[in-house]
């Protein structure tokens, strides 16, 4: 097996990932940024409230506390919806122009502020610092794209088949909208859904992930110093034991209009079943399980590149990460040979604020037990570990490549959410999109071909809402992101993103002369 480059470790013997993780979590890291950024309360109706209680929220690479947060309850929730139908009422009234000036506010003020928000993500999410900042100008794209977009939510005047009557098609803002966002983009997962919300006119509610608040309530702050008015924009955190309670409100209140998720297929379903009792306009972003796929035909070190960028990125915590790499026979063992050294060129473990750094822990240790299982199936089963392969100190995991893969497998079976790159061999086209199609989500794929015709088959065979051809990184404000299958509902980003926030309103108006 390989080794990868570390840092800053002081083993005696060869270095080693698990040396290093240990060495990472007796250091001492601190959290430098702007105090108004580090927020502990959260924020409803443009004020900074407590709760009863606190809940800690942990550097996931030393396991040190950051800060403790208010852990709101279904009161503060249910004071967070009241407050957001409020506003719902004077924000709609606002003209587009003045909507999009705000949000284009709320946009500068993210680039300004962009080093302390990316220090908050690494410490809080474990990102490198690199990645971190990546994330800060993905959010603020999602910002800067709304704003544009508040102004071209237009209508349509139908031609009416009778001379009497005009028939118009209005578009409107559908209300409060509940926004449930993961912690593995906890800054851009939030303005990708409240960019388009607060541009269509609607209202929100923010619940972020239990690991991840700080995140938010930093946004909510930005968003107060943009104008955002009072009751447009709240934040309610809570810890791991009030989220059910928390998103029972924000799903099941009346006042709610949409429900909008990004998170498991599980979680999305009971969220769903709680919406379905008041019929609330819902969108999912749910999990997935892409496909690799590299053809006999593609270039092999594009191939490589793109692998890498996609399987390592957040240390492959992302919900397009590709999770199943089907290599064609012609060109397997070259492919599997040159991503082995670029891991072992390419790759460093350690905490996300270290120079050089590219590889974060992940989120907790349940994450990295969860990958150190699949890898112990899959040897079980007849798999070979050509890198990595063991589990660190606290939520460290070895970048893991394995070969020999098969489909009996864990690991190609279930979504890792971890550094584990699985490589199956394939002979044939037919083969590989069978595999590739044999799963019951379907969110993202990515293929490397340099036969045009294969491309258009490929690309339109694939059972997944996006789909990258020799391109591992497709998400873009400008793309419309969203799933199939058990990945999904909705859309978001693209000009069809704000239509989730949108009702089409049909107005008939008659008793004209002819």
């Amino acid at each position: 097996m390989g080794s990868f480059s570390l840092l800053r470790t002081r083993c005696l013997l060869r270095p080693s990932s698990s040396c290093f993780a240990a060495a990472a979590m007796q250091r001492q890291y601190s959290l430098d940024i702007s105090a108004q950024l580090l927020r502990s309360q959260g924020y409803v109706d443009g004020r900074w409230v407590s709760a009863a209680s606190t809940f800690p929220v942990l550097d996931p690479a030393t396991g040190d506390r950051i800060a403790l947060v208010a852990d709101c309850g279904p009161a503060e929730a249910k004071r967070a919806v009241d407050a957001a139908y409020r506003a719902f009422y004077t924000w709609k009234q606002r003209t587009a122009k003045e909507r999009s000036d705000l949000l284009r506010r709320w946009y500068e003020l993210l680039v300004q502020n962009k080093e302390d928000l990316a220090r908050l993500i690494t410490f809080e999410c474990g990102k490198p610092v690199s990645e971190a900042l990546g994330e800060i100008g993905y959010a603020a794209s999602f910002l800067e794209w709304f704003s544009e977009e508040a102004r071209r939510t237009y209508g349509d005047v139908v031609p009416s088949p009778l001379r009497d009557r005009k028939i118009l098609l209005l578009k409107q803002p559908v209300g409060v909208a509940s926004i449930v966002t993961p912690w593995n983009f906890p800054s851009a997962m939030i303005t990708r859904k409240v960019g388009a919300a607060l541009a269509a006119g609607c209202t929100v509610v923010v619940k972020p992930a239990e690991d991840t608040p700080l995140s938010a309530l930093a946004l909510a702050q930005l968003a107060d110093q943009a104008g955002i008015p009072a009751g447009v924009f709240n934040v309610v955190p809570c810890s791991r034991e009030k989220t059910p309670s928390v998103g029972e409100v924000l799903c099941t209140d009346p006042l709610v209009a949409k429900v909008s998720f990004t998170g498991s297929t599980a979680t999305g379903k009971i969220l769903l079943k709680h919406a379905a009792d008041t019929v609330k306009k819902v969108s999912m972003e749910l999990g997935g399980h892409a496909p690799f796929i590299v053809f006999d035909s593609a270039d092999v070190d594009k191939a490589v590149a793109g692998a890498m960028g996609s399987k390592f990125r957040n240390a492959g915590q992302t919900c397009v990460c590709s999770n199943r790499f089907l290599v064609q026979s012609g060109i397997h063992d070259a492919f599997v040979e040159k991503l082995g050294r670029a891991m072992d060129s390419q790759l460093r473990m350690g905490h996300g604020s270290e120079p050089g750094v590219t590889q974060g822990p992940l989120i907790n240790t349940r994450a990295a037990e969860k990958v150190a299982h699949q890898v112990e199936d899959a040897v079980s089963l007849g798999a070979r570990v050509l890198r990595g392969g063991k589990r660190g100190e606290g939520s460290f995991m070895e970048p893991t490549l394995l070969a020999d893969v098969t489909t009996e497998m864990l690991c190609t079976r279930e979504e890792t959410f971890g550094p584990l790159l699985p490589v199956i061999r394939f002979n044939t086209e037919k083969e590989a999109l069978a595999i590739a199609n044999a799963s019951n989500v379907g969110l993202a794929g990515y293929f490397f071909s340099q036969d045009v015709s294969q491309i258009w088959r490929v690309a339109e065979a694939l059972e997944v809402g996006m789909v990258g051809v020799n391109e591992a990184l497709l998400s873009t404000p400008e793309g419309a992101f969203g799933g199939v299958k058990q990945s999904g509902l909705g859309t978001e980003g693209s000009k069809y993103g704000i239509d989730e926030y949108l009702d089409v309103k049909y107005m008939c108006f008659g008793g004209l002369e002819a």
